[in-house]
């Protein structure tokens, strides 16, 4: 197949799984056509089977806003002809799959180009803040050949709020050769010089991920005398408040800010916990590249969070901001290495069992093949 896909090319989980989807369907055999307005995030090499397409903003004195929905439209017109793309699959609803559409209907003359479109969560949680965008968001659920949403509790949320439950659930992957727990000495040397215990966090630092909450759990774990350090790894709009938040509490020093990393798997592979104190979180793909990596997860109980994390086996869930818990869990699972140990060992083995690349990658093909074939979700 010939498949044209488009992110939003920023350090978040849509941009990852679109991008790590495309590697693996080019290791199957398939050409993948990426339309961005930037290089996806984790695409770092293009080849005879991944190619880039950037989209090119019109700058016109009339517009006070580039028109980008309207030039990635052109582009993935552009493409699919030149390149004979089979179907085009965009994550996102808006702005993504309104061009898509476009784009569908600019070629139904000349040939049928359909449209798939994954939901992540902000599709509905956009909704949930300004309604207005609730007419449109139900246009291009329905107007798209085929719907799949990343965990039972999106698709749930997305039948309560469009009353549209045409929607196949592939939940996220992880590739379990790339994602596995490696000694990485010198990194921990680096990170945790006296040997200190590490608590990872790896966001894109939106306010709702809650990254302050990581730096009062820190807090509170170093009043039970326990010799920990925080490394936080991503970067976004809250990155300074939390760092002046670490100041305020007198952690900084027991801080380590590391910006985007483009080999996550090497900060999961030297952490003891990861801490995922997020306000929503639709999936939890971080939880999961944790578990693959043998780390337990501290996570909130919410959105699909507990589809992927498992209470008391592959990590301790709490209420989004209850950091008194979360540090009380940290504090036990650090002074039980046996048990941290045992809970890291059954997340890996969850982690391969319901989400490696072997298991879901081939349902995302059989979808395509499901839509190109008129059957949709």
């Amino acid at each position: 197949m010939r498949v044209g896909i488009t992110v939003y090319p920023s350090y978040g989980g849509s941009g990852i799984v679109g991008s790590e989807l495309g590697k693996e369907l080019a290791r199957r055999g398939h050409t993948v056509h990426f339309i961005s307005s930037a290089l996806p995030t984790r695409l770092t090499e293009l080849n005879e089977s991944i190619h880039f397409h950037e989209v090119e903003m019109m700058s016109y004195p009339l517009f006070e806003h580039q028109p980008y929905t309207l030039a990635l439209a052109t582009k993935m017109v552009e493409v699919a002809e030149a390149e004979r793309l089979d179907l085009l699959h965009v994550h996102y609803a808006i702005p993504h799959s309104v061009s898509a559409i476009l784009a569908r209907e600019v070629l139904r003359a000349e040939r049928r180009l359909p449209v798939i479109t994954t939901l992540h969560g902000t599709d509905i949680t956009l909704v949930g803040a300004d309604r207005s965008y609730l007419p449109i968001t139900r246009y291009c659920l329905e107007e798209s050949d085929g719907v799949t949403a990343i965990s039972e509790y999106l698709k749930r949320a997305t039948i309560e709020t469009f009353g549209f439950d045409r929607i196949e659930v592939i939940p996220n992957f992880v590739c379990g050769e790339e994602y596995r727990r490696r000694p990485f000495p010198e990194l921990r040397a680096q990170l945790a010089p006296r040997g200190e215990h590490l608590l990872v966090h790896v966001s894109n630092f939106r306010p709702v991920k809650r990254p302050a909450d990581c730096v009062e759990i820190l807090a509170r774990v170093l009043l039970q005398k326990l010799a920990v350090r925080l490394v936080m790894v991503g970067d976004g709009p809250e990155r300074a408040r939390v760092e002046h938040r670490a100041r305020s509490l007198g952690v900084a020093e027991a801080c380590t800010f590391v910006g985007k990393q483009p080999r996550i798997v090497d900060y999961l592979s030297v952490a003891d916990l990861l801490l995922l104190p997020s306000e929503h979180e639709s999936f939890g793909l971080a939880a999961l590249e944790a578990m693959a990596c043998e780390v337990p997860v501290i996570a909130s109980r919410t959105g699909g969070v507990p589809e992927v994390v498992v209470e008391g086996e592959t990590g301790l869930l709490s209420d989004v901001g209850d950091v008194e818990k979360m540090s009380a869990d940290a504090v036990a699972l650090l002074r039980d290495p046996e048990r941290r140990q045992q809970m890291g060992r059954r997340a890996r083995q969850r982690a391969l069992e319901r989400y490696s690349t072997d298991l879901i990658i081939p349902r995302y093909i059989a979808f395509y093949e499901k839509v190109l074939t008129g059957g949709g979700a």
